[in-house]
């Protein structure tokens, strides 16, 4: 170890004594601390080129060129490495996640064969696993056949306890087979960003057979490992809702039980408040998680380690229920004393890779690290106080070698040295270690529910949509509002439950799918309506919901618009599964949510007996104790059909609890698409009996724009007119006499394409794109142009490059001239109740009764999901 490095770690690693091999110092005659008595693989790979080197923790499927494996007999400076991969790469393939069998004796890992000159990207080679048996020095593709190998890109293998292999892939299984039952072509699902095709969990057997699709997400999951308890623990990337980040999850081999684990609102935790994301996780020995935390980008990759307690924290601050009163303080604590920053500032402390736990009582880590360096008047020199705080300094390349680093003695000792362009970024030891518990997968007519899994679904149980975060909300309390006596059904705002499905879109080879496709914003994706249920008086709601697909919910009132947030995260079911939560989350609260083990108590308390209806309920709904409604309905209903399960395509509403002994009971009422006079979004076979396949696709031009034109005259009896409340009628840029006029309110109803947006209906901009202020002006329609002002209302004009005045012809300054905003958007996208629009057609507004409860319901939903123009990525036009 060269006199640079001795130097340069004890000055970022803050009060530490290092004695460093070849720096001085220390017992030659005490053992080594930085020998391990078994071998060790670590991944070697040249750094990427200079205008590459922004990586985004998101692009999954990069491929750096030249990296293999290695191989150590022992982790020691003096051991000899020998590279395993390049007989097969050539020392131009790439290889990357590493990991280790639990007798040590096996190595598993994705590589990636060498990129084919001439050929297109879809042609190249895919990422695959592969396995090398370090007794024999042989090496085997997972997946033999080159067919099946190269069906997806498969990365981030482990062992399962069985012998079975966890990974991520592109390949999609039973995604791919959902969408053939939607009558639509089978293709990778692309990620939210449209890069690439989501990497989602899969299982095969150890010698590549019976590849089983486990997770669905819209993006990512990534970095499976298998806890000790048996449980597949991952890092997902989430951007359901307001939430865009990587958390921590947990899924059984079989895909039941899936949820999530730590750090939902714990994304605000880096340097000074940076946000970052949790990756790379281990189980250490004493049941805590070792994970690297950065941010997408912006640290070449690098970042800190971190170890979190998820056994008694759901976030960094939220300590699970049953220990709220007993723990404070942080869940997460930094892995090592090294200095290291998660920001886009030079990190004094250096920068981790990669890190891997030794199961040998000591608590050291095998760790890839970067010293931090800085280049000064090009020179590269280790990271010094006072070097740092000169002004306009740069970071130097990272410098990746592998360390050992004691907690104990809160020491760093090299095992690898790092060489100038070249990176060592991952680590494992081949010491053996305990087998994990192993989990069968749950069997159907035992665990798993024999209809619904025939059926291809799972049941969604909620015990009170009124219980946030184990409070019950209500102002008279739970029980009050499930007794028909206390509360009518028009005073419980949560009435029905809207359950979406999030939409597959392709990549470009598939379909060449525009942009403007999304409509006004991209955030929501595109999304098909499953169906609608009722939610019980006690705010229970329990329903089958499809199988194998990413599914969310929100609440509605009584003319089925959302009130409350959305569900802030993709769930899913196996089939025959039923998942049970307690009710809903404020983020803001720091209550734990989303782990069965961590949550309060219900705040539902169910049937107080057994053998009883719940107070003043029809006679014939006996309860068990502890029942919710919705569990009481739907157990009587079960004892027939279980029909009370299936949602519906359509709002209905049915009193189905009040004893009408005691009062009469509420009004029925119904939202149906057939109540429509222009094209309905649910297909004939889903509105009359619901399945696990059914989808209300909802398109701007085909379900939303005809309303407008929709004829609206009403005539007396002898056919005269009394009056047009045709929309179009009005809201057009002439009136009923073929006069230019300014449409009332600004608002344009009309045919035609925009001139902002020419894929877009100029009415759909009109809703939902700030407009400006027009006028007629000179017999033209126009907007209306003043002068722009500075932040201090002085007047602005137009000068040149050299910030002089430009003078018109008669030498007088050029006004800047701008548009008037006309304030806000009559709608806005996700939000049905947010804007007046809905609200002009409401009892008291200017058009009341103008558009009929089935017309304002449709008008609702497709707002509420995104309002989007195209929820089917393959009605939408292709571009020439």
């Amino acid at each position: 170890m060269s006199l640079f490095h001795c130097n340069h770690i004890i000055v970022t690693l803050v009060a530490i004594s290092l004695l460093l091999s070849g720096c001085g110092g220390g017992d030659s005659q005490a053992k080594d601390p930085a020998v391990i008595d078994h071998p060790i693989a670590y991944v070697k790979q040249p750094l990427p080129e200079e205008e590459e080197e922004e990586v985004d923790i998101r692009q999954q499927s990069r491929f750096n060129a030249g990296s293999d494996l290695y191989l150590r007999e022992r982790a020691s400076p003096s051991a000899t490495e020998r590279n395993i991969t390049r007989r097969i790469t050539g020392g131009n393939g790439a290889v990357r996640d590493l990991e280790v069998s639990y007798d040590g004796e096996r190595l598993l890992f994705a590589l990636r064969m060498p990129e084919i000159p001439d050929v297109d990207d879809d042609e190249q080679p895919t990422w695959n696993i592969w396995e090398y048996n370090i007794a024999s020095d042989s090496l085997n593709r997972i997946i033999r056949t080159d067919i099946t190998a190269e069906l997806g890109q498969d990365v981030a293998p482990h062992y399962l306890p069985d012998d079975r292999i966890v990974f991520t892939s592109t390949r999609q299984r039973r995604s791919k087979a959902v969408l053939l039952d939607e009558s639509k072509p089978q293709f990778d699902a692309m990620d939210n960003s449209g890069q690439e095709p989501a990497f989602v969990l899969h299982v095969m057997n150890s010698d590549g057979s019976d590849i089983r699709q486990i997770s669905f997400n819209r993006n990512h999951d990534l970095d499976p490992t298998v806890l000790s308890s048996g449980e597949i623990l991952f890092s997902r990337w989430n951007d359901n809702s307001a939430q865009d980040g990587i958390s921590l999850y947990k899924i059984r081999p079989d895909g039941t039980e899936f949820g999530p684990l730590y750090g939902s609102n714990s994304h605000e935790t880096g340097s000074d408040g940076s946000t970052i994301q949790f990756l790379q996780p281990r189980e250490m020995p004493d049941g805590r998680i070792l994970a690297v935390i950065k941010p997408f980008t912006g640290t070449g990759g690098g970042g800190n380690l971190v170890l979190i307690d998820t056994a008694n924290y759901i976030d960094n601050q939220s300590p699970t229920w049953a220990n709220r009163d007993v723990l404070s303080g942080n869940a997460q604590t930094p892995a090592t004393v090294n200095a290291v920053r998660t920001d886009e500032l030079i990190s004094p402390g250096g920068r981790f890779q990669d890190a891997f736990p030794l199961w040998d009582g000591s608590d050291r880590l095998l760790v890839s690290w970067s010293p931090c360096r800085i280049v000064d008047g090009g020179t590269t020199l280790p990271c010094t106080t006072s070097l740092l705080s000169r002004p306009g300094i740069v970071e130097a390349a990272p410098l990746y070698g592998i360390w050992i680093y004691d907690s104990n003695e809160q020491t760093q000792r090299p095992v690898v040295s790092a060489e100038e362009g070249v990176m060592i970024s991952e680590v494992v030891a081949t010491q053996p270690r305990s087998l994990p518990q192993m989990l069968a997968d749950k069997q159907v007519g035992v665990e798993l529910d024999s209809a619904s899994a025939e059926q291809g679904v799972g049941i969604l149980h909620i015990r009170s949509l009124y219980d946030v975060d184990g409070n019950d909300t209500t102002a008279s309390g739970i029980d009050s509002m499930a007794d028909p006596v206390q509360t009518s059904a028009d005073q419980r705002a949560a009435r029905f439950l809207r359950i979406v499905k999030a939409v597959s879109i392709p990549d470009r080879e598939v379909l060449r799918l525009p942009g403007s496709a999304y409509g006004a914003t991209r955030r929501f994706g595109m999304r098909e309506i499953i169906g609608y249920t009722p939610i019980e008086p006690d705010g229970s709601v329990m329903v089958k919901v499809p199988a194998n697909v990413p599914i969310s919910f929100s609440t509605l009132d009584k003319n089925g618009r959302r009130v409350g947030p959305r569900h802030a995260y993709w769930l899913q079911l196996q089939p025959g599964e039923t998942i049970t939560c307690h009710g809903c989350h404020d983020p803001a609260s720091g209550t734990p949510h989303g782990r069965s083990d961590a949550v309060p108590p219900s705040a539902n308390p169910g049937a107080v007996t057994s053998g009883l209806p719940f107070p003043n309920t029809e006679p014939t709904l006996l309860t068990e104790m502890g029942e919710s409604m919705a569990q009481t309905r739907m157990r009587i209903s079960c004892e027939t059909d279980c029909a009370a399960l299936l949602p519906t395509v359509d709002l209905l509403y049915d009193d189905l609890w009040t004893d009408p002994a005691v009062r009469a009971k509420d009004t029925s009422f119904s939202y149906l698409y057939t109540d429509l006079e222009t094209t309905n979004p649910a297909s004939t076979d889903c509105q009359a009996a619901w399945s696990a396949l059914c989808r209300t696709v909802i398109n701007y031009e085909t379900h939303i724009h005809p309303l407008w034109s929709k004829d609206r005259q009403v005539l007396d009896g002898d056919g005269n007119l009394l009056a047009d409340h045709t929309c179009t009628t009005c809201h057009n840029t002439t009136d009923i006499n073929g006069n230019l006029q300014v449409p009332p309110a600004q608002l344009d109803l009309s045919s035609g394409p925009s001139t902002d947006e020419p894929d877009h209906f100029k009415a759909y901009r009109e809703l939902l794109i700030t407009d400006n202020v027009q006028a007629i002006i000179d017999g033209i329609l126009q907007d209306i142009l003043v002068q722009d002002t500075d932040e201090d209302g002085n007047l602005l004009f137009e000068v040149d490059d050299e910030g002089n005045p430009i003078l018109d012809a008669d030498d007088q300054p050029i006004p800047i001239m701008v548009p008037v905003p006309a304030g806000n958007s009559p709608m806005r996208a996700g939000f049905a109740n947010s804007r007046s629009f809905l609200a002009e057609f409401s009892q008291g507004g200017g058009h009341a009764g103008q558009l009929t409860p089935a017309e304002l319901r449709l008008i609702s939903e497709w707002l509420d999901i995104g309002a989007q123009y195209y929820n089917n990525p393959f009605d939408a036009p292709v571009p020439d």
